[in-house]
């Protein structure tokens, strides 16, 4: 799969928006484009909509929305008639390549619709990470059949885009809780305010709560600082539907919070066990990263929030797809450089983790990592693995767990088991192989991953041709192994 540019948003343009000017470039373009006379003004707006129409849905309500934003600027006492209106927001917007960049870093997980298959066959969705321009990184999708054997059949991804629409969201008092914790935000005023919240609390409770703060809690010179910790750490959850007859490949997860405005990351999707969808990602704001959760029953409404606790402070946490042993486990690498294991606590913290492999092989001494969610097998949990050599150059490599006590490396692969070669060394990022998730079906290990930072492939490896070539734990120490 490669980067299709044709795939694009509608985003918010403001001209001069970073111009430290007394008149904005704004305000004076709403001036110019209601100096227009009716005729001219109708002919620019038709002429726009046939030349951008058929490229968006319902390309005038984005129009007419991006209006309402700037509406700030629009003189008090101006009567601006409907195609005006549009027009303004015509000018207001631009198309957005969300994969002009690059495109990589896919997790694979069976698809929620498996109806119509015949035996042998599986639907997948694919997650995908696209970049753009700016390096702004969005978590998009395709959907494909597997099967029989070692076949895939990817299907068509044109279509107009949707980010789809942010629905209110209900918070969990005890998420919230998890979160000033993790900030040392915990004070008389934060837990004035957790104690007069339920459990499960919408955005008007909460300002109800915060409007029934004793006074001398107010008057404190940290309270506001608290208030609008909290404020933040609230609009860090939401939630964003899609209808639910759009096809999976037009649907965009798009950045909609502060802490996630430089992008979404590497999202590792995995199906549980009770047959919903969650995903952990890489939220950057441009200096910061957080990990942070997607839950889905059906790919078609997500709902997403951070996720707390020393292990996740770092980039790569990766869930197991059930609890094993009453508990609720990922993979992460908290030290940047190891695989380590981390439970979820009663707090809703994940705690510091066991580490469970180290840089050992020449081609990973930088740093190893996971590269998605274990898949489960009858021989223990296969983790799959990328490793950091000399010259930055990326390799696939692959660890078996205990199935009843993950913390336990029964086996690792001597050597690597994918590596760049040929064109696939060539890209944004050159010698990067990377895989945020595989799957397991009908005996065949399905590998999707990025290739340079550009591209997508496809690797498939017979599951007992793969464990038979792991090699005890432990059988070496640090190696200088050529892959």
């Amino acid at each position: 799969m490669a980067p299709d540019p044709r795939r694009v948003i509608v985003k918010l343009f403001v001209p001069g928006e970073d111009g430290a000017v007394t008149r904005t470039r704004a305000a004076a373009l709403i001036e110019r484009v209601m100096l227009l006379d009716e005729d001219a003004t109708a002919a620019l707006l038709d002429a726009t909509l046939a030349r951008f129409g058929d490229r968006h849905d319902d390309l005038e309500a984005t129009f007419a929305h991006h209006c309402d934003l700037v509406g700030h600027r629009i003189p008090r006492d101006a009567e601006l008639s409907p195609a005006t209106r549009l027009l303004v927001g015509a000018y207001f917007s631009h198309e957005y390549a969300v994969e002009g960049a690059a495109l990589c870093n896919p997790s694979m997980v069976p698809h929620p619709d498996q109806g119509g298959l015949d035996p042998g066959h599986l639907r997948v969705a694919i997650s995908l990470r696209q970049i753009g321009e700016g390096h702004l990184s969005s978590i998009g999708f395709v959907t494909g059949v597997l099967g029989p054997g070692p076949t895939l059949v990817l299907d068509d991804r044109r279509g107009p885009l949707s980010v789809g629409s942010r629905q209110p969201t209900r918070h969990r008092r005890d998420l919230l809780a998890a979160g000033l914790s993790d900030h040392a935000w915990d004070d008389e005023a934060s837990a004035t305010m957790l104690e007069s919240l339920p459990e499960i609390f919408t955005d008007d409770e909460f300002e109800q709560a915060i409007a029934r703060l004793p006074a001398d809690l107010l008057t404190r010179t940290t309270t506001q600082r608290t208030l609008d910790e909290l404020r933040r750490a609230t609009r860090a959850d939401y939630a964003v539907t899609f209808p639910a007859d759009l096809p999976l490949h037009r649907r965009v997860l798009w950045p909609a919070t502060a802490a996630e405005s430089n992008g979404m990351e590497d999202a590792r999707f995995v199906k549980t066990s009770d047959g919903s969808y969650l995903a952990t990602y890489t939220a950057y704001d441009g200096r910061h990263i957080r990990s942070q959760l997607i839950a889905s029953d059906d790919l078609c409404s997500f709902e997403i929030t951070p996720m707390r606790g020393p292990a996740s402070a770092n980039k790569g946490l990766a869930l197991f797809p059930r609890p094993v042993g009453g508990r609720t486990l990922a993979l992460c690498r908290s030290d940047g450089e190891t695989i380590g294991l981390t439970a979820l606590d009663d707090q809703h913290m994940w705690q510091t983790s066991v580490p469970l492999h180290s840089p050992l092989h020449g081609w990973e001494l930088i740093q190893v990592g996971n590269c998605g969610s274990p898949i489960e097998t009858e021989h223990g949990w296969l983790v799959l693995t990328h490793g950091v050599g000399p010259m930055r150059d990326y390799a696939l490599g692959a660890l078996l767990l205990d199935l009843d006590e993950p913390e336990k490396v029964i086996a690792e692969l001597p050597s690597p088991l994918l590596t760049a070669q040929g064109s696939e060394r060539e890209g944004y990022v050159p010698n990067v192989l990377y895989s945020c998730g595989g799957l397991l079906h009908e005996g065949v290990v399905w590998i999707p991953y990025g290739a340079s930072d550009n591209r997508i492939g496809f690797a498939t490896v017979p599951l007992e041709s793969l464990v038979k070539a792991l090699r005890p734990s432990g059988y070496g120490s640090v190696r200088g192994d050529s892959p």
